[in-house]
């Protein structure tokens, strides 16, 4: 983060985070934001060069005295020397790790860069978190309730290689991790992960960075990791799952200015990483997959998954 960059955002004590990499989409802009919450939030969207030289070539971004650049209400915040090949993996570090990234930051509201913010952020923190005595709220996702629907999903849209992510679902099962029933204790195990409302605390902190661990360790499709972490914690940790017909109502979503592609995505067996296929493996992010793991999982056989939905 560049000098400047972190002299501002130590002013931020409630912010609303967004992150674009690989230069797959253009800041978009809020609107209905009060006086009120333009001057008690930050909007920071964090980009890496790639986006940085994308969003130039394509808005208007304007700098400060102080040589900050924005582009409307987001003040830019450039990151250089990623810690991963995998540009969506590079996008969880924000993501996740906000309070890492922003560590004044005593409220954030993060959302996906496709995103359009359309309500104001302190009606948000009121709704989710204040009314009921929350501090975590993220979305239920439209479609999928168990991680191990959600892998076939991922696997069916080629999200990532699909043997990795049965490997990965394969490990989580292996450990005790059911599919979601009416049993369980949570609504869902399978988020929306593109908005999640916080307050920082120690212990929504805690599970940010364990979160963040399982993406680091194993596939980045975040939404796989979540409900295992919250499993493991074995009820600690408590969280506000809102509806996603309510999610809809807070935002505008926008098409990516691209289709996301990497030759990564098209892996159908294990033994195509061997050779000169093993320069599809990532350097720096998934080693958890590529780990020996104490039991035989060739011997694990997953939940069977219903498609429950056609889009899903």
């Amino acid at each position: 983060m560049n000098p400047v960059d972190i002299e501002y955002v130590k002013r931020c004590r409630f912010l609303v985070a967004s992150g674009i990499f690989d230069g797959y989409d253009v800041p978009h802009q809020p609107s209905n934001i009060s006086i009120r919450s333009k001057t008690l939030f930050c909007f920071l969207m964090v980009v890496d060069e790639v986006s940085l030289k994308f969003i130039k070539e394509n808005v208007t971004v304007r700098k400060d005295k102080d040589k900050g650049m924005w582009v409307g209400l987001w003040r830019l915040i450039p990151l250089k020397h990623q810690p991963y090949d995998e540009p969506r993996r590079n996008g969880k570090v924000p993501k996740i790790l906000t309070h890492r990234l922003f560590p004044q930051a005593q409220y954030s509201i993060w959302i996906d860069g496709k995103m359009e913010l359309i309500v104001d952020p302190l009606l948000i923190l009121e709704r989710y978190l204040w009314r009921d005595k929350h501090t975590y709220a993220i979305a239920q996702h439209k479609h999928h309730r168990s991680i191990y629907e959600e892998a076939d999903a991922n696997k069916r849209r080629k999200r990532y290689a699909r043997p990795l992510i049965d490997l990965h679902m394969k490990i989580y099962y292996s450990e005790g991790m059911e599919p979601w029933s009416l049993k369980k204790n949570t609504i869902s195990d399978v988020p929306e992960g593109a908005i999640i409302i916080r307050e920082h605390t120690a212990l929504n902190n805690l599970f940010n960075c364990l979160w963040f661990n399982e993406v680091n360790l194993f596939t980045p499709r975040d939404q796989l990791s979540f409900g295992y972490v919250v499993y493991r914690l074995k009820g600690l940790f408590k969280f506000f799952m809102f509806r996603n017909c309510e999610y809809y109502s807070l935002f505008i979503l926008h098409p990516h200015t691209r289709e996301h592609s990497s030759k990564i995505e098209w892996v159908k067996s294990l033994s195509e990483f061997k050779g000169s296929g093993s320069s599809m493996k990532e350097s720096r992010g998934g080693f958890g997959l590529w780990t020996p793991y104490p039991k035989n999982l060739d011997s694990v056989t997953l939940p069977q998954v219903v498609r429950t939905s056609k889009a899903g």
